[in-house]
């Protein structure tokens, strides 16, 4: 991403612009934002190209404020059909973990649509159900509990659609569907693979005695990790289940003791709700001394960027220097930490 200078008299306008309408916070970041609005228009871009780039960023500015009020409010994303009927196991099952989640005080996003999507939104109840549709012109109409009330923002586009449906999310439910479903499911696993997303808990969710998610499991186990397409254990993130009770739980559990994390230059720092003790952080090297190219799991103070920011400075933390290519070896740390005898009982 470049940021191309503007003549000096256009970014004074452009200034000018923004006082006039009180933009005060993180000023320079709307600055860029206009600055690229600019350049487009000067690049000669085409019509159809401007018209992306317009709804896009509209698109997104509506689903920001369908979810600020609730940014403090722990969110878990149900993805699934929009053919599922409501007869079907598979919908009682998404119904039901819904309502187990939202009684934990969660709320559920969905994609707002029938099926699978009608039936978490049950489940949460209209108070603790937020939709993003998405305008086609067949099927995907908001399901009538949504449409309701005011919890549902309308996209045009599916990058902006998935974009919300993973972002604000701290967990993730995928129960059987179709081209769309697996395309979430598989967006997922690309984004916590790569370290372009936080760790977060994925379950596949079956109806009871179901074999859809273990079908997938043994293509990865018998055709895509044996050619060396996916790492060894790239799956192992992932927990399939027909179980509602557990698949609640693996969503709360990860939460147990692992808070957040942040990069502070090449230490990774993770930040957590009760430090593990001498004993266990040299269980924890032991463990996973394979993902350090140097030194050791320790326990740290808040680094100075922070301290700056203000960042959750009362949690204990870890750091560490993660081999980058073992990014994904973050949810079995995680998972550790969350299994420690000190961690916070569920």
């Amino acid at each position: 991403m470049t940021d191309e200078p503007l003549p000096e008299s256009l970014s004074a306008e452009i200034n000018n612009v923004l006082d006039e309408a009180g933009v005060k916070t993180d000023r320079r970041l709307v600055m860029r934002m206009m600055r690229t609005a600019v350049l487009l228009g000067e690049d000669g871009t085409t019509r159809l190209d401007l018209k992306i780039a317009s709804a896009a960023l509209a698109e997104m500015r509506d689903a920001f404020r369908l979810f600020a009020p609730f940014e403090g409010v722990p969110k878990v994303t149900v993805f699934g059909s929009a053919r599922t009927r409501h007869d079907d196991p598979l919908y009682v099952q998404a119904r039901d973990v819904a309502a187990a989640l939202a009684a934990d005080g969660w709320m559920v996003v969905t994609g707002a649509g029938p099926g699978i999507m009608q039936a978490a939104a049950e489940g949460a109840g209209p108070a603790l159900s937020l939709g993003v549709s998405i305008r086609l012109p067949f099927e995907e109409k908001a399901n009538s509990l949504i449409a309701a009330s005011e919890h549902v923002v309308a996209m045009k586009y599916f990058f902006t659609r998935k974009l919300m449906l993973i972002k604000e999310s701290s967990g993730f439910i995928c129960l059987p569907g179709g081209f769309g479903t697996l395309d979430e499911m598989f967006e997922l696993l690309t984004l916590q693979q790569t370290g372009k997303a936080e760790p977060t808990p994925i379950v596949l969710l079956d109806e009871p005695g179901g074999t859809f998610w273990n079908g997938l499991k043994r293509f990865i186990d018998e055709d895509l990790e044996p050619t060396g397409v996916i790492s060894e254990g790239d799956f192992d993130r992932v927990v399939i289940t027909d179980s509602i009770e557990s698949a609640a739980a693996v969503i709360a559990g990860f939460w147990r003791n692992y808070d957040s994390l942040r990069w502070v230059g090449d230490s990774l720092v993770l930040r957590l709700r009760v430090a593990p003790t001498d004993a266990e952080l040299e269980e924890l090297n032991d463990r996973f001394a394979g993902m350090l190219p140097s030194g050791r799991i320790e326990r740290t103070a808040p680094r100075s960027p922070e301290v700056a920011d203000d960042d959750l400075l009362h949690l204990p933390r870890l750091a560490l220097h993660l081999d980058q290519r073992q990014v994904g070896s973050l949810f079995r740390l995680i998972s550790a930490i969350n299994s420690l005898e000190s961690a916070p009982a569920l």
